[in-house]
């Protein structure tokens, strides 16, 4: 019987999520970022888990848009004049 996709995936899952889109990071790496946070996690007793959509949201960040008038004229002048 097939496994139904759970929000929470185990370190090793999130670990070949990165490896597919060629983003090498270890079980160790994540297990650090879930202690400081920058992962949600829950650990029910010795295994660490965090959540499959935080981990594809770190896959495609988000970015970040500067409107036009906000940006120097300066850095578009022309530097051979």
């Amino acid at each position: 019987m097939p496994r139904v996709a759970s929000d929470w995936i185990s370190l090793a899952e999130a670990a070949d999520i990165f490896a597919s889109a060629n983003v090498p990071i270890s079980r160790s790496t994540l297990a650090r970022w879930a202690a400081s946070g920058r992962l949600q996690s829950i650990r029910p007793g010795r295994r660490i888990f965090v959540r499959r959509a935080q981990v594809r949201a770190m896959l495609h960040p988000r970015r970040r848009a500067v409107a036009a008038e906000h940006v120097q004229e300066a850095l578009f002048e022309d530097w051979t004049a």
